[in-house]
């Protein structure tokens, strides 16, 4: 068996049970638009493979710890920047 070395990253959405309950379409709507705009662009260009996806959860492996770590900072700091619209 091959043994290699990789970074995980576990990414979940704040609040996702209130805002569904709240207006289901809309939150939905904006995880689409978050996950396709801002979440998958930033992890291909960090080398990451999203493993699973699961509702408002992705797990994504990264051949590297600074990939996912740089990866994780461009999401949080994409995130505020999108909220500040």
């Amino acid at each position: 068996m091959e043994r290699r070395l990789t970074a995980i990253l576990a990414a979940d959405v704040v609040d996702y049970s209130r805002l569904m309950g709240e207006d289901q379409t809309r939150t939905l709507n904006a995880l689409r638009q978050l996950r396709g705009e801002l979440f998958e662009p930033v992890v291909r260009a960090h080398k990451g493979t999203v493993v699973k996806r699961m509702g408002d959860d992705w797990i994504v492996e990264f051949p590297s710890v600074s990939d996912a770590v740089d990866c994780a900072v461009r999401i949080h700091e994409g995130e505020h920047s999108q909220n500040a619209k």
